[in-house]
């Protein structure tokens, strides 16, 4: 293992411990790839939380689109994470044009605009959480990934409602909100109406709709049941989503009062469950 490697795998260990598990399931040499991508949508997505303007957190959006467009100023030195992610690129070919999609997708975070449709909704996740599974598929097994493209596409969007769910207290304190509108006005809501937090009933039956569409995703994946154990890392982490739509459905108001997820240990039985059936 390379020192890069370590520092970036001991990173995701701290922002993002599902992920960090995933990969320790994964094949010894694709580990590394997968602590790049994995350590770089994790830094992206926690950009709103350490910025107090969007000026600077586009900032930082620019220097890694320079970086891995190989603009000269988007240098390494110093950024174990970045060395890290340009290999990955180059050793396993990646398609920068899917990672320049997924930094212009993470802008929308840095604002606080609605997500008018579903389809909006399904747009956004598939340039960020569906192109993260895509991308690591092609790191794992590039004939297995582009034969999954579209389970990858319906994974990513589950995982983002269920992502979305789970960070509902934060955002909406922000006046951030990824319920689409459209979502928001079949329960009788607007925008303003659930970011004000009176509506009680309203906002539960919005949730439980939002956590519907993920359900409706989660399902055409399992569809076609056990995936190829070849990307079987990749899709690790969507075997915790379910659990998560399906308690947003039955107890929707319980999503702004207290933590949904499974206990930690729970969730690390889950993704060694999925490995073994390869199902999510």
């Amino acid at each position: 293992m390379s020192d890069n490697e370590a520092i970036c795998l001991a990173g995701l260990r701290d922002t993002d411990r599902d992920r960090y598990l995933a990969t320790l399931l994964s094949p010894a040499d694709k580990r590394a790839g997968l602590t790049a991508l994995y350590g770089f949508n994790a830094e992206l997505a926690r950009i709103r939380d350490v910025v107090r303007e969007p000026l600077p957190g586009e900032v930082r959006l620019q220097y890694w689109r320079d970086l891995v467009s190989g603009v000269e100023h988007g240098e390494t030195a110093g950024n174990p994470l970045g060395a890290l992610l340009l290999e990955t690129i180059r050793r396993h070919d990646l398609p920068v044009e899917a990672l320049l999609r997924m930094l212009d997708a993470r802008i929308f975070d840095l604002y606080d605009d609605p997500i008018e449709s579903r389809g909006m909704f399904e747009g956004y996740a598939g340039d960020t959480a569906s192109a993260l599974i895509q991308l690591s598929s092609l790191v794992l097994a590039p004939e297995e990934a582009a034969n999954c493209a579209e389970r990858a596409g319906h994974a990513g969007v589950a995982q983002a409602v269920a992502g979305a769910i789970l960070l509902l207290p934060r955002t909406r304190a922000r006046g951030q909100l990824y319920i689409p509108v459209e979502i928001l006005n079949a329960v009788g809501l607007d925008r303003e109406g659930f970011l004000a937090g009176e509506d009680h009933p309203r906002m539960s039956a919005a949730v439980e709709a939002f956590a519907g569409l993920g359900r409706e995703h989660l399902a055409k994946v399992r569809d076609g049941g056990a995936l190829p154990a070849a990307i079987m890392p990749t899709y690790l982490p969507v075997a915790l989503v379910g659990p998560v739509l399906d308690r947003a459905v039955r107890r929707p108001a319980c999503v702004f009062e207290e933590e949904i997820r499974a206990p930690q240990w729970r969730r690390q039985l889950l993704l060694m469950w999925a490995a073994v059936w390869r199902r999510v």
